[in-house]
């Protein structure tokens, strides 16, 4: 499974701008070799590249400034969001309508992820399910973002407080990644 070069760079962004420059590269030195030269690259927003890649960056932010706790990727999550959502996939927001944009998860999913698919079910006025199916690989702190991610976006669309909760997940042991949202106009 690949993963667009947009996740990299939000990832290195949030690591940057909280934690600065030396942080970074702390966090690359602890990568395997031939990820610290992938990395070491000019990574391209839209190319995709290997999610394993990704997982073993995730697992170094989490060790070298998580202290081992993987919530801090509900924050990369929003960040991401306010850098996607405000630049190149800005029209995916839907201003006073975070249904209208819910509803757009499995286009939003294509954009980051080259295999599976992510489905939206509204359940109530303001409140939903997003579940991603068949994707080959997955993680925690992946999930973590996706939460992030989504819960950012809703404010983004004029919802207030948001609240995202994981449901069931494959990296715990889940068939399918589900998380609920619910949030207030």
């Amino acid at each position: 499974m690949e993963i667009k070069g947009m996740i990299f760079h939000s990832r290195k962004e949030f690591v940057v701008d909280h934690f600065g420059e030396e942080a970074w590269n702390r966090v690359v030195n602890a990568l395997p070799s031939e990820d610290r030269e992938l990395l070491g690259e000019i990574i391209l927003t839209a190319k995709w590249y290997p999610f394993d890649v990704g997982s073993r960056l995730d697992k170094a932010i989490v060790d070298v400034l998580g202290g081992g706790n993987a919530s801090i990727f509900r924050q990369i999550g929003a960040a991401s969001a306010q850098t996607s959502l405000t630049r190149v996939h800005k029209t995916f927001l839907t201003p006073g309508d975070p249904q209208a944009f819910m509803k757009k998860s499995g286009i939003i999913y294509k954009f980051y992820y080259d295999r599976g698919r992510r489905e939206y079910q509204e359940t109530g006025p303001n409140s939903g399910v997003v579940t991603t199916y068949d994707a080959e690989t997955f993680s925690e702190p992946d999930c973590l973002t996706v939460i992030g991610w989504y819960e950012e976006a809703l404010r983004m669309c004029g919802a207030e407080n948001v609240v995202g909760i994981e449901e069931e997940c494959r990296a715990k042991g889940g068939k399918v990644c589900r998380y609920r949202f619910q949030w207030e106009i």
